[in-house]
């Protein structure tokens, strides 16, 4: 007689090896790669920051690291007009960096890194998937995989290994537990986002604002305790590394290629390029303080979609930033996916497609005809526009039905 339970554990175990296997595959892939293609310069400054610290008992703030991290990309210190390559997150992104800093081989050190982001990746489109209450068929569900991965902001942040991947992990998740009212998740994941708080400042300040209208102060409370906590258990290993940090914040812009729309557009149209960034800026801020006021008690799909355009025009709020953060903005595609299907039934499906081929083709398109070569491709201030202005333009085209939905997405919050 056949025991289901004696099944059942057989097939655990052999799609556990199966899924060992296929990460073994990924690091091993990733190692071929890294091993004949220099760059990962995102993860190697910080690589080299944590192992300097573990090893050696080094500020990652020092000298010395600099130096060290700037010799293994130029194969000398840089010189004026050249990218400094300093470590610029707060002191407890060690603890994250800390198992690869362990690793004194960059090249194993970075392709375990690679495969962290790549499924980390994975599992993002799958909460954004949920988060959305999208139900695509198996079709469209495998080509969102293979996008998520290969489009320009996708790739681009697993090639040079930018902690923003796993950061959007945890806005998106943090978004999740709000729904499903694990408001203390919510709130330790978003305290830990501020490893590289530009990115997701404006969504924090819309999950505690909103937490306060709603009276979930749970959020508010769990993201400050774990950021404090952060913060503490940092000067227990380095008393003063929040002023050597600040001294980074305050260099950072100095010596990084622009990081707001201003910044970008002086370089593109000199003239007038200064006051336009900052008028974009503006507008980007008072939609988004318009947007929070009338999404203030917003649950459902319109609570979805408030916290998609908030990443989306939060990267524009002239808070300092790169294009290679933009991965950030991947949950909005599918809130709009998950609409363009309630309204249009089958024909959204096509309509996702055509939306996915324009947010794959025209970000590479741009970045093929302005990428300037250096001691490696530097994208143009240009790409702080196309992926954004298309998801502004995608988000506003079904704005109406996230605001009046047809079909009960969520329960209530």
């Amino acid at each position: 007689m056949v025991n289901p339970k004696r099944n059942r554990n057989v097939i655990n175990i052999i799609s556990a090896i199966f899924l060992v296997i296929i990460v073994l595959g990924l690091v091993w892939a990733n190692f071929e790669y890294s091993s004949n293609n220099p760059g990962g310069n995102d993860f190697l400054v910080h690589w080299v920051a944590a192992k300097n610290f573990i090893y050696d008992g080094i500020s990652p703030y020092s000298e010395i690291t600099v130096l060290e991290i700037q010799k293994l990309v130029y194969g000398r210190a840089a010189i004026a007009g050249e990218h400094e390559l300093r470590p610029s997150y707060p002191l407890y992104s060690v603890f994250l960096f800390l198992p690869f800093g362990l690793v004194k081989n960059y090249f194993i050190a970075r392709a375990l890194w690679m495969t962290l982001l790549e499924i980390t990746l994975l599992f993002s489109v799958f909460i954004s998937i949920k988060v959305s209450q999208w139900k695509p068929e198996r079709l469209v569900l495998i080509t969102v995989f293979v996008f998520s991965v290969f489009w320009y902001h996708g790739l681009r942040s697993l090639i040079n290994g930018n902690v923003v991947v796993l950061l959007l992990f945890c806005l998106i998740l943090s978004v999740y537990a709000v729904q499903i009212k694990q408001d203390e998740l919510a709130g330790i994941l978003l305290g830990l986002t501020t490893i590289k708080p530009q990115v997701g400042f404006a969504l924090i300040l819309f999950l505690i604002l909103w937490g306060f209208v709603n009276k979930r102060y749970k959020i508010i409370f769990w993201f400050i305790g774990s950021t404090i906590m952060l913060i503490v258990l940092a000067l227990f290993f380095e008393p003063n590394w929040l002023q050597q940090f600040l001294q980074e914040i305050l260099r950072y812009p100095g010596y990084n290629p622009p990081g707001t729309p201003a910044t970008a557009l002086v370089q593109l149209i000199p003239g007038v390029g200064n006051r336009i960034g900052i008028g974009l800026s503006i507008i980007s801020a008072i939609i988004l303080m318009s947007e929070w006021f009338l999404g203030r008690k917003a649950a459902g799909i319109e609570f979805a979609w408030v916290c998609s355009i908030t990443l989306v025009l939060g990267q524009w709020l002239n808070i300092q930033t790169d294009p290679g953060n933009f991965i950030i903005m991947l949950p909005a595609i599918f809130v709009a996916f998950r609409l363009n299907d309630d309204r249009w039934s089958n024909n959204g499906t096509l309509i996702n497609f055509v939306i996915l081929g324009l947010l794959f083709v025209i970000p590479w398109v741009v970045f093929i005809y302005t990428v300037s070569r250096d001691y490696q491709p530097i994208q143009s201030p240009i790409m702080f526009f196309p992926v954004p202005i298309l998801l502004f333009i995608f988000l506003y085209w079904v704005r109406w039905w996230a605001k009046n939905p047809t079909k009960h997405v969520f329960l209530d919050q």
